[in-house]
């Protein structure tokens, strides 16, 4: 199962607000510390803030943050959310069922019982997973980039 950039996106979103919990983050160095489009990432934005993920704020001093605490967003969840299709192969897809193999494919129910264990697997984990205790002090991002950060843990324990 390969996520949509969209997802992959949005997810990334979370965790770099999750790893800056004190503050608003902007879309702009959100988009430069992982190197990808700003207005690519807007579009992320605003569907992760339509479904209650995020808040955002406008204006001069604006920003986003979570909307809830990172225990309280599942990974399951959030992908359901931003992917539009689940659709593995083609016979997923109840508008294209031109497979000769469909009648008698037993594919099919194995590579869907692979989405429902794919699913079940980020059904059971939540982005304060993927954040840790927060006790590395940085943020390794792709391409040796790294932000600087505080202690998650401990930024939370003052909250």
């Amino acid at each position: 199962m390969q996520l949509t950039r969209f997802t992959d996106y949005s997810l990334r979103v979370l965790v770099f607000l999750g790893a800056h919990p004190d503050r608003l983050c902007t879309i702009s160095e959100t988009a430069q510390a992982y190197r990808i489009s700003g207005n690519h990432l807007m579009k992320v934005v605003n569907r992760l803030s339509a479904v209650g993920y995020i808040q955002t704020f406008r204006g001069k001093g604006g920003g986003m943050r979570l909307s809830r605490a990172p225990k309280m967003i599942n990974l399951g969840d959030v992908v359901r959310h931003m992917e539009d299709r689940f659709d593995i192969v083609e016979c997923f897809n109840e508008k294209l069922q031109d497979c000769p193999l469909l009648p008698a494919c037993a594919l099919r129910s194995v590579l869907a019982d692979a989405l429902r264990n794919f699913m079940a697997t980020l059904d059971r984990h939540t982005l304060q997973d993927i954040l840790g205790n927060g006790t590395s002090g940085m943020f390794a991002l792709a391409r040796g980039v790294q932000i600087s950060i505080k202690s998650v843990a401990r930024e939370r324990a003052v909250r």
